[in-house]
């Protein structure tokens, strides 16, 4: 029999899971993963690709002892992991980020010896840089929406550049961290052309770029911009023919599609560090939330009463909405065609009488070759829910109750709004809160305003710190990740999408007071998979499937060779439709209960975009009296 492993790198753990060829899982194990935060910046999040890789060789050797699977079982292994900046030296040992060394924080202990060699998605030390980015009117910005966010990797890298001793720099190699762990897994520099595209301004040879600036129109050559690297002051970058962030594609690097077999598989290293054989199979790696596309869409879904959906065609896929749920949400939609959805250049520049609309992408070869994504996002929401429940006063008494009952903290919330229902003789639990109006931007916006700068808003306080409150809080909170996803897909949709499905990964998916709600919100069925907290997971093994298949068929030794063999890259469909299991369908709340709700959902709508008009007006009306 073969078998697979996937790993996953989330924001605060390493995954692994052992499936076999049919999707079954017959193992699953994480570890938890250290951030560093400087005592002094609350922008700075950064880890350790040390700390990560030690993590992800625990939960190898962990699903092999657990599943009783010999490693010479293991034909094929695929990784995945957040959208970080990690940062090596030219032979692959980690370089400083941080500026924080013992009780000294500057930019001397940058580039040096240090064990936070990675900054994290979630840093937002580089809003100067990407603001500067922004101005430029570039041709790669039309593919992160006309704005790119402060949370990439090309003003993640500037930052570096404008604060590190120039000599240290120019001996570093960038990797977005999934290109990274394919690195430390195999020797091989070869990239993914999901990581380069989608988060490091890579723009697939062929396409055709619009400058804003100038108004000329070039066509991408070797996928890397020198125009917009140098104009934005990583000229070291392109002097070098763009070696330290993997090389021009033919020339100096290898770019590959996703799943595609890197190198020659695991290093003799690697694999004694993670319990494996030598040789076997790597897959070119993706972003987490693209794993989570992989090991979702595919799915047949069944409803409640039964009713089994068709299987899906890889350009029915459209249709299906991947949404990616853990401490944020991604939101991912894949077509035949780019869909540019347009931002603005410059936040000096917003217009602020309407809301800006900015999604990531499209990007052009993210999974499979000519095919695009577009990336929607909310920047905080299963860490929101816990953010608000956490600094409630009424936070100690519910902990209290979980203890004494064993029920969860979600659990116990969701009985009390069914009591406060019952009480007030509610029609729906959002009729609790009919009131209470929550903006949830807390850690500003990703889509579909790309304003990092927006915060969020309650309307509706009182002076209640019981248990009640706690749990209408908590119902609020849902309600606004709910409507805010509402936003992002009429976005999508207005713009040239065909959204009708939501396909749910990650923890959040296992929240079904918020699944109902977002069926209903949407008014389209909601779809989970059986294992949801797994799907991410799940998808970087059927990469490591994929690229054990693949590596029997051709071997990749050159760029032309990549490309050549990407037109197979269709078979990956036919692996996720083979390995996907069947899902479970959330439908709205139909009749009259589900009419009533909808009515009362459509006015905290209204009032939900009421209030992106009213904090950017306020925001520029104090800006105006600072002048």
């Amino acid at each position: 029999m073969e078998y697979f492993i996937g790993f996953d790198v989330g924001t605060g753990s390493g995954r692994a899971c052992l499936v076999d060829r049919n999707g079954k899982l017959l193992a699953d194990h994480s570890a938890e993963t250290q951030t560093h935060r400087s005592p002094s910046d609350h922008r700075i999040f950064e880890q350790s690709t040390e700390d990560i890789w030690g993590a992800l060789a625990q939960c190898s050797k962990r699903v092999l002892a657990d599943s009783g699977v010999s490693p010479k079982q293991i034909k094929g292994v695929g990784f995945d992991a957040t959208c970080s900046l990690a940062v090596t030296d030219r032979n692959g040992r980690p370089v400083s980020v941080s500026r924080t060394k013992g009780e000294n924080e500057d930019d001397a202990n940058l580039g040096g010896e240090g064990e936070w060699n990675v900054i994290l998605w979630a840093d937002h030390r580089a809003e100067e840089e990407a603001d500067a980015i922004n101005a430029t009117g570039e041709g790669v910005l039309n593919f992160v929406g006309g704005t790119m966010s402060l949370e990439m990797e090309a003003p993640k890298t500037l930052w570096l550049k404008k604060h590190m001793d120039a000599g240290k720099f120019k001996q570093c190699m960038f990797f977005d961290l999934p290109d990274y762990l394919t690195y430390r897994a195999t020797g091989s520099l070869a990239r993914s052309n999901c990581s380069l595209a989608c988060k490091y301004s890579y723009v697939p040879p062929g396409t055709t770029m619009e400058h804003a600036s100038d108004g000329t129109t070039e066509v991408s050559e070797y996928g890397w911009s020198k125009r917009f690297f140098d104009k934005i002051g990583l000229e070291d970058i392109t002097a070098r023919d763009f070696e330290q962030v993997g090389g021009i594609p033919g020339k100096n690097g290898l770019v590959l599609s996703a799943g595609q077999p890197v190198g020659n598989g695991l290093s003799q290293e690697a694999a004694a560090q993670l319990g494996l054989i030598e040789g076997t199979a790597v897959g070119s790696a993706v972003i987490d939330a693209y794993s989570g596309w992989i090991g979702t869409v595919a799915a047949a879904s069944r409803a409640d009463d039964g009713q089994l959906s068709e299987a899906a065609t890889l350009d029915g896929a459209a249709s299906r909405l991947a949404a990616v749920a853990g401490t944020s949400t991604c939101h991912l939609a894949q077509t035949k065609e780019g869909i540019m959805v347009p931002g603005y250049v410059s936040r000096a520049e917003v217009d602020f009488s309407s809301p800006a609309e900015s999604y990531w992408g499209p990007y052009r070869n993210a999974i499979f070759p000519d095919y695009w994504l577009n990336e929607g996002g909310q920047s905080s929401t299963g860490q929101l829910i816990d953010f608000v429940i956490a600094k409630h006063a009424a936070y100690p008494q519910l902990l209290e109750l979980s203890k004494s009952t064993g029920k969860s903290t979600y659990e116990l919330l969701g009985d009390q709004l069914d009591k406060m229902q019952a009480v007030a003789k509610a029609s729906t639990r959002v009729h609790l809160t009919k009131d209470l109006h929550f903006y949830p931007d807390l850690h500003g916006n990703r889509s579909p305003l790309a304003d990092p700068k927006m915060r969020g808003m309650i309307t509706g306080l009182e002076l209640d710190a019981s248990l009640d409150d706690l749990a209408a809080k908590f119902s609020v909170t849902l309600e606004a990740i709910a409507l805010q996803t509402r936003h992002i897909v009429e976005t999508m949709n207005a713009k040239g999408h065909c959204i009708d499905s939501i396909y749910m990964s990650g923890s959040q998916a296992k929240n079904l007071p918020l699944m109902r709600l977002l069926a209903t919100v949407l008014d389209m069925p909601v779809v989970l998979p059986p294992h949801p907290s797994a799907a991410v997971v799940f998808g970087s093994a059927i990469l490591g499937r994929f690229a054990y298949e693949a590596s029997r068929t051709y071997s990749i030794q050159s760029q032309a060779d990549a490309d050549r063999a990407a037109q197979d890259s269709v078979k990956l469909w036919d692996i996720m439709v083979d390995m996907t299991p069947t899902a479970t369908r959330v439908e709205p709340m139909r009749g009259e209960k589900g009419a009533t709700e909808r009515k009362l959902l459509q006015a905290k709508y209204e009032i939900f975009l009421e209030s992106i008009e009213i904090q950017k007006r306020w925001r520029q009306r104090i800006a105006e009296a600072i002048a």
